[in-house]
């Protein structure tokens, strides 16, 4: 996909400005001695509000400059003019072919949700709703990892961390065991939308170091990760030689 242009990538604002980062804490390379590091791990960031001061959007920006700390290339997609789910006939609409490549491209991904009466937000669930399981015979999410977040209004929940969990095990997607839930987003963002030092935003540098870890560990073995029995079957794609099928069981 090099040189192909995109027009909803998020411009990132002063990517090496980590201001609520303690760097003598930090390890510049988390995914050192798991597996190969070049290329750089490939991270698609999706967030769940079209608000001028998105929460949820200020969370990914965060994770993207952390990520990017952390050796990474990451894209933020924005989904403000991506139509409802077979609102188009056939998906043919530029938004949703961009939110697919940008998801075939990908090796992880991170997904933040606000949460609305209890749930991920219809924005969040509509980008994953375009995201098939199979595409033009690729896959844009099976054997990808994924680390989930949100932010709340008020107190602390974990409702839409909880969807969104479900959804990246629908997708097939390898989903990191931590997380991320921002109580009261409103208090924990500065005017320039930088968020403030917190054991919210720990918790955020948590979840982006593990998920290079485990992008970096899954790396090279994705596609036999996704290889499945069923698959192979309805392909027609024998594993066995006409030879070995003579001394197969059940043959």
């Amino acid at each position: 996909m090099s040189g192909t242009a995109f027009s909803r990538l998020r411009t990132l604002a002063d990517p090496d400005h980590l201001p609520a980062l303690r760097p003598e804490f930090i390890r510049s390379s988390p995914g050192l001695g798991l597996g190969p590091l070049d290329p750089a791990p490939r991270i698609l960031l999706l967030y769940g509000s079209l608000r001028e001061r998105s929460y949820s959007r200020l969370v990914v920006e965060e994770t993207a400059r952390l990520l990017q700390l952390f050796g990474c290339e990451t894209r933020i997609f924005d989904p403000s003019d991506l139509p409802l789910p077979d609102q188009v006939a056939d998906d043919d609409h530029p938004a949703v072919e961009e939110l697919r490549q940008h998801s075939i491209w990908s090796e992880g991904q991170v997904w933040c949700s606000p949460e609305r009466h209890g749930q991920i937000t219809g924005i969040m669930k509509a980008q994953v709703d375009h995201l098939p399981l199979a595409y033009k015979g690729l896959r844009p999410t099976q054997g990808r990892t994924l680390a989930v977040m949100q932010v709340s209004a008020g107190s602390q929940s974990f409702n839409s961390v909880n969807t969104l969990r479900i959804l990246g095990r629908w997708m097939r997607m390898i989903t990191i065991p931590n997380q991320s839930s921002v109580a009261k987003a409103y208090q924990e963002f500065d005017e320039a939308g930088r968020m403030l030092p917190s054991n919210y935003y720990d918790r955020i540098v948590d979840v982006a170091e593990e998920l290079v870890r485990f992008t970096v560990l899954t790396r090279s073995h994705a596609d036999q990760l996704v290889d499945r029995y069923s698959e192979r079957k309805d392909r027609q794609e024998p594993m066995a030689t006409p030879a070995q099928m003579a001394n197969l069981p059940g043959t």
